[in-house]
C-alpha cells in the first residue's frame, strides 16, 4: 500500500495552500482543478505518486469543497440540477469502474495514461473546437424558477 506518511513540514503546508488555492480559484473561474492542478502538483512539487495524487485528488474533490464556487453560479442561473444530478450518479458508477482498473495497472502505465489524455484534449480543444453555442439548450436554470416550480 502506497500510503505517504505525514511529514507535514512549514514548506508542505504552503505548497498544499497554494495548490488548493489555484485548483480553487481554476475551479471556480473555468470549472478544472482536479486532474489539470492538484494530480500533476502534488507528483511534482510533492513527489506523490501517480495513484496517491489522483487518490488525494478525488478526496479534495469529492468532499463539499467547491459548494461556495456553485452557490454563486447557481444565483447567477448558471446551474441546471437536473444536469447535475444525472451527472453525479453517473459519476458514482464512473468514479468506481475507473478506480479498479486504475489500481489495477503500474504507476508508470497510469501516468502516461493520464499524460496522454491531457495531451490530447489540449490538441483538441486548440485545434478543434469549433464554434459552438455558449451553452446547451435548456442549460440555465435560475433560482427563481427553481422557487417557482416548488424545487
Amino acid at each position: 500500500m502506497a500510503i505517504k506518511k505525514n511529514n507535514m513540514t512549514f514548506t508542505t503546508i504552503i505548497l498544499l495552500i497554494c495548490i488548493g488555492l489555484a485548483a480553487g480559484f481554476l475551479s471556480g473561474l473555468v470549472g478544472i482543478g482536479g486532474g489539470v492542478i492538484i494530480v500533476p502538483a502534488l507528483v511534482i512539487l510533492l513527489g506523490f505518486s501517480q495513484k496517491l495524487a489522483q487518490g488525494t485528488s478525488l478526496g479534495i474533490l469529492l468532499l463539499p469543497v467547491g459548494i461556495l464556487a456553485v452557490m454563486q453560479y447557481y444565483k447567477q442561473g448558471y446551474l441546471n440540477v437536473n444536469y447535475v444530478a444525472i451527472v453525479a450518479v453517473a459519476f458514482v458508477l464512473g468514479g468506481f469502474l475507473g478506480s479498479k482498473l486504475a489500481l489495477s495497472l503500474s504507476d508508470e502505465k497510469m501516468k502516461k495514461i493520464f499524460a496522454i489524455i491531457m495531451l490530447l484534449i489540449a490538441v483538441k480543444m486548440l485545434f478543434f473546437d469549433s464554434s459552438k453555442p455558449s451553452q446547451p439548450k435548456g442549460s440555465m436554470v435560475s433560482s427563481t424558477n427553481i422557487q417557482q416550480s416548488g424545487r
